[in-house]
């Protein structure tokens, strides 16, 4: 009996994704004028931008649909993979935009720096054509590999808690509907539809960190560790991350409410003193994160920070003077004074120029 259970399982892992399927996976979004879709030529892409359609046109009158295909200008065969994505666009009646990543390419971080040109050139797209959200192909497979990519850099529970079903991208809802369909099923439904689709060489890419932990996710899987379990992982942290953001606005309002007026943003330092680590961790990062101007500070430097606080608070002393913590982290000025955190905007940093200090 087990084993059929596990044949029924496995064989549900690898089935096309029906039209029903995708009312279910679409439904949110069935009343909104128009959707931008991310299609590279991939198979989940293309399935998203199959799916899409047939979605649609089984609504009768649905958004309008348009997919956009950025060329990194990193490989040859780019050009003609958007060639291909815009055929099949045509053939399933929706709108189709190539966008190109210009100018110079970093040499370090290029995957990082990729996506966030591809995300900016989308949510651009999004804009031009009325669409308030964008839709990505991200399957449970890409959750599973982001959730072991994060462990590896020792991330806290909202790095763990992995990509949201819905976020922000400059100005515009970011969407996921894939993250709880495993990558098999999408390209099951494209070899039932007849579908050909591109498979990116830096897909597999050991110079590139998610490649290496790619190859690495079948034998977690004979561990236990298979990408229905990571991605369930990432959705019960998400779910932790979601109460404790909620427990750190209450401790906000109750800092807010014991504030003496103090000139500078900040906290009272005793009543800070009293709230868990966790949230004072998170608090600082959102006052660093409010008023600094050199991006997100990162999560083990405001754990340092914390921890010279702690060092420096209130509490006794035995005879020991005050370190008096002043730090600069992330464009912000963080110190103690007069039984108060502050927090302020740090001095532009000077720029070098002619190699002369």
């Amino acid at each position: 009996m087990k084993t059929g259970l596990l044949k029924i399982m496995a064989s549900l892992e690898t089935s096309p994704v029906s039209v029903q399927d995708a009312k279910r996976l679409f439904s949110d979004w069935k009343t909104l004028p128009a959707l931008v879709l991310a299609v590279s030529g991939g198979p989940d892409s293309l399935a998203l931008m199959w799916l899409a359609a047939r979605w649609r046109k089984a609504l009768k009158k649905g958004p309008r649909l348009v997919a956009v295909t950025v060329d990194h200008g990193l490989r040859k065969e780019a050009a003609a993979e958007a060639r291909a994505v815009k055929k099949l666009a045509a053939a399933l009646d929706v709108e189709h935009r190539t966008l190109r990543w210009r100018g110079d390419k970093p040499k370090a971080g290029l995957p990082s720096a990729a996506r966030d040109a591809r995300y900016h050139l989308l949510a651009q797209a999004a804009k031009s054509c009325g669409a308030s959200h964008m839709l990505t192909a991200h399957t449970r497979d890409d959750q599973a590999e982001t959730v072991i990519m994060r462990l590896s850099r020792g991330s806290g529970i909202a790095g763990l808690a992995a990509m949201a079903r819905q976020s922000d991208r400059g100005g515009v809802v970011l969407v996921r509907p894939f993250l709880d369909v495993p990558k098999s099923r999408l390209v099951a439904t494209l070899e039932k539809a007849g579908i050909g689709f591109a498979d990116d060489p830096t897909n597999h890419d050991p110079r590139f960190t998610r490649p290496r932990l790619r190859a690495l996710m079948p034998a977690l899987a004979e561990e236990g560790a298979d990408a229905s379990r990571l991605a369930r992982l990432a959705g019960r942290l998400r779910r932790a991350n979601a109460a404790l953001e909620i427990m750190a606005d209450g401790a906000e309002r109750y800092l807010a409410s014991m504030d003496d007026g103090g000139s500078a943003p900040g906290f009272d330092l005793a009543a800070f003193a009293v709230l868990s680590a966790e949230i004072r961790v998170r608090l600082l990062t959102r006052a660093i994160n409010r008023i600094g101007h050199e991006g997100p500070a990162e999560l083990g430097k405001v754990e340092a920070l914390l921890e010279a606080i702690d060092q420096d608070g209130p509490g006794p002393k035995s005879g020991r003077k005050s370190r008096r913590v002043k730090q600069t982290l992330a464009g912000a000025v963080i110190g103690i004074a007069k039984g108060r955190i502050y927090i302020v905007p740090a001095p532009p940093r000077r720029r070098r120029m002619g190699g002369l200090p």
